[in-house]
């Protein structure tokens, strides 16, 4: 039976919600340290929650090809496969994570030597980056635990892990920094602990699934078909596509903050107020492109053509009326939504003039996020590996012109440029797909 709209938003609602919770985690952080005295703070906090944005995004793929492999073995109902698509990515996840460790204090001074930010600024950053760099293995295997579950389509369990998460650093970041008065410090240390919660939480899930207590029970320990060369090679060959496509984006947001702080420290708190309200825009559109990613790749998994096309329409739909929504509620509400990040005066006259963009962006971005999923889904990435590359270099030719014509208006048409670059030339790459 072919998947209804019904069935679609049923797997993309909770998704959603799940991941909004992220950028809100973001958001909190935001508005808690943009309500103390310093725009300092704020400045400090944008750029650490840049350096591990960078660390960590970089190797987001721990989270998307672990769905994407999951759903295909869920498709396939081969048990096997899909204890080999947790297993996998969980070793590399903690090897990963202590080489962060390791290599802490290079990494930092590199960051603040590329990012170049005030030295308040940078005083603040170095404080966040030293306790939150502690989390680094941690937060790695959460994704590849959240991974797993979505792929799945352990929905609950996903929103409960999420959630949780998220809420617990949101409480504990308001408590350490308005009543304990611990200003950066309550951010990060919120963080870190939130993160170890979480990953006790993603284990006590995976632990209680039916696939893994089915494995329990068989005691078959196929290490050599779990990291034999040829699984390896499919795995790290789709990996690393989407390592590429997240050093493009990287890449563009880190110019992006270094161009925002050469206009000045108020100039960069602003702009950080307005990603974060874009970070939340962009992950509603996540949760429409993990529902697609799962359902393509149950469809691969089942061999079901047909299934696969439906999804592509359906992402098609609901792409277009995410994108008319969020742009209008934005337009609607954005007066009181900046006020909340911040009561600095300063701060919120820098954002008015380009509220616009952030208007513009849904339409703009949302072909690109959603079908990521499709794609990711079917693990066909070499699609987006190249309308990443294309899209990074349309980047730097608008900002190499329009900054210096047009300032910060111009900084925010080259991050539009970069937004539309990422959905069409996506999406011709859609006939192939529907091909294989």
């Amino acid at each position: 039976m072919l998947p209804s709209h019904r069935a679609y938003l049923a797997l993309a609602i909770p998704l959603i919600i799940s991941t909004i919770t992220t950028p809100l985690l973001g958001a909190v952080d935001t508005a808690v340290i943009g309500h103390l005295s310093h725009s300092a703070y704020l400045g400090g906090v944008a750029v650490g929650t840049l350096i591990f944005n960078t660390l960590y995004w970089l190797f987001g793929f721990l989270r998307v090809s672990t769905s994407a492999f999951t759903a295909q073995a869920a498709g396939a109902q081969n048990n096997d496969q899909g204890i080999a698509a947790l297993m996998r990515p969980l070793a590399i996840a903690l090897l990963i994570g202590a080489v962060f460790i390791v290599l802490q204090k290079p990494i930092l001074l590199a960051s603040l030597q590329l990012i170049h930010p005030a030295q308040d600024v940078a005083a603040q950053a170095a404080i966040y980056f030293n306790i939150r760099i502690w989390g680094a293995p941690l937060t790695l295997v959460n994704y590849v635990l959240l991974g797993w579950l979505m792929g799945l389509s352990r929905v609950k369990a996903t929103l409960f892990l999420q959630i949780s998460m998220n809420v617990i650093n949101m409480v504990l970041a308001i408590v350490f920094t308005q009543m304990m008065h611990w200003n950066v410090t309550g951010v990060a240390s919120a963080t870190l602990i939130a993160e170890i919660l979480a990953c006790v939480l993603g284990l006590a899930l995976v632990f209680r699934s039916s696939i893994w207590r089915e494995w329990k029970q068989s005691g078959q320990m196929n290490w050599r078909g779990w990291f034999g060369a040829s699984e390896l090679k499919n795995v790290m060959a789709t990996n690393l596509d989407l390592m590429i496509r997240t050093a493009c984006l990287l890449t563009m947001f880190n110019l992006f903050t270094a161009r925002s702080a050469s206009f000045g420290t108020d100039q960069l708190a602003a702009n950080a107020i307005l990603l974060q309200i874009h970070y939340i825009m962009a992950y509603f559109f996540d949760g429409f492109a993990n529902a697609s990613s799962i359902m393509t790749g149950q469809a691969r998994g089942a061999g079901e053509r047909k299934m696969l096309q439906r999804v592509i329409h359906l992402s098609w739909f609901w792409t277009l009326v995410t994108s008319v929504v969020t742009g209008g509620l934005y337009f609607a509400l954005k007066e009181p939504l900046i006020s909340l990040f911040t009561d600095n005066a300063t701060v919120i006259s820098l954002t008015g003039p380009y509220n616009g963009w952030l208007v513009v962006f849904p339409l703009a971005a949302g072909l690109g996020l959603v079908f990521y999923g499709v794609f990711t889904g079917m693990t066909v990435t070499y699609p987006i590996r190249n309308s990443m590359l294309i899209s990074l270099l349309c980047f730097l030719i608008a900002l190499f012109w329009c900054v210096p014509h047009y300032g910060n208006h111009g900084l925010w048409l080259s991050f539009i440029v970069f937004a539309l670059g990422r959905s069409l030339f996506l999406v011709i790459y859609l006939p192939r797909l529907q091909r294989i």
